[in-house]
């Protein structure tokens, strides 16, 4: 059995393929297509930052089919990995909104006010 004692580069694409839990009719382009998630998901994060343009719909898409097809351990795992920690006040109030992760996990960071208020919208 292969153990991931941290993820890299190197190993990256052999954990995401060992957590992929879509149907036995996924091919490799489809899997490809779910991981390049994590890359439009981290995109839409620095838009964000960048120019205060939210796209919480397509940020909250994204995320559900990435902890659908990889299990929530897995996606987390490969957030933690491709994110920054700039990213992390803006994508943890999305992973509680979606029932992720607790209030008490990620305890040292700060949530985004606009995107909690936006979020309580829904």
């Amino acid at each position: 059995m292969l153990r991931f004692k941290e993820l890299n580069d190197k190993n990256l694409f052999l954990y995401a393929a060992k957590h992929y839990r879509s149907n036995k009719l996924a091919d490799a382009d489809e899997f490809n297509e779910d991981l390049k998630r994590f890359k439009y998901i981290k995109r839409l994060l620095n838009r964000y930052i960048e120019s205060d343009e939210l796209s919480e719909r397509l940020i909250l898409n994204h995320l559900i089919v990435v902890f659908n097809v990889f299990g929530i351990e897995a996606a987390l795992n490969i957030l933690d990995f491709k994110l920054e920690d700039k990213h992390w006040p803006v994508m943890k109030p999305f992973l509680i909104f979606l029932n992720y992760i607790r209030n008490d996990q990620y305890t040292g960071i700060t949530m985004d006010p606009e995107v909690v208020n936006v979020l309580r919208k829904i």
